[in-house]
């Protein structure tokens, strides 16, 4: 099954580009339309497929890859109800432009108030630790396989992102659930943003 990815800024290309160089079949979706993804797709490949925010939604896993402010937004746009078990993974940091304010989340992390916003998903916190140039770039050095960190509460969600992510070359780190493993992870806050592993071999 292809996946879904919402949000085609630095994250949702790096993440469309190795999961397209890995073998995957990826639908991407921006607020402007599948018209303005043209070029990225012809520069990917035919793999890589633009489409609508709610096309993108409709895949089994659906990645979010928008700016925090426009999370709302893009989420409405995919027009779900139910998200059905589906597996979400949120990429997302609780700040951005214009002003990079760090968002009120009320004591919670970021992952458990997006949560709240795709009912019924199995939602997965993965990506969001690694700038996108590093994101993007081959996983698989001379030196081991780049690290990957993920946190969820739902461990058939995790192991399936887990062996996404091993396919496209990275080493995975499950760090639990969204509360104690997405703290860790969370950006500003936690310890591991910006950490720029390698799993020697």
């Amino acid at each position: 099954m292809p996946i879904g990815i919402i949000g085609a800024g630095a994250i949702g290309q790096a993440l469309a580009y190795r999961f397209v160089a890995a073998g995957e079949q990826v639908v991407i979706s921006n607020s402007r339309g599948p018209q303005s993804l043209r070029d990225l797709a012809a520069s990917i490949g035919p793999a890589l497929t633009p489409a609508t925010v709610a096309e993108s939604a409709k895949e089994e896993i659906v990645v979010l890859a928008v700016p925090w402010r426009r999370l709302s937004e893009a989420v409405a746009a995919a027009d779900v109800l139910d998200w059905q078990e589906r597996i979400v993974i949120d990429t997302t940091n609780p700040l951005g432009p214009p002003d990079f304010k760090v968002a009120d989340l009320d004591g919670r992390t970021s992952s458990e108030v997006v949560a709240e916003l795709v009912p019924g998903a199995r939602l997965v916190k993965a990506f969001n630790t690694l700038t996108p140039a590093v994101l993007g770039s081959d996983p698989r050095t001379f030196v081991g396989r780049r690290v990957i960190f993920l946190s969820g509460n739902h461990p058939g969600a995790n192991e399936r992102v887990t062996r996404l992510a091993e396919r496209v070359g990275w080493a995975v780190i499950n760090l639990g659930t969204l509360t104690s493993g997405g703290r860790l992870q969370q950006f500003p806050g936690g310890p591991l943003p910006t950490l720029n592993l390698l799993l020697e071999p």
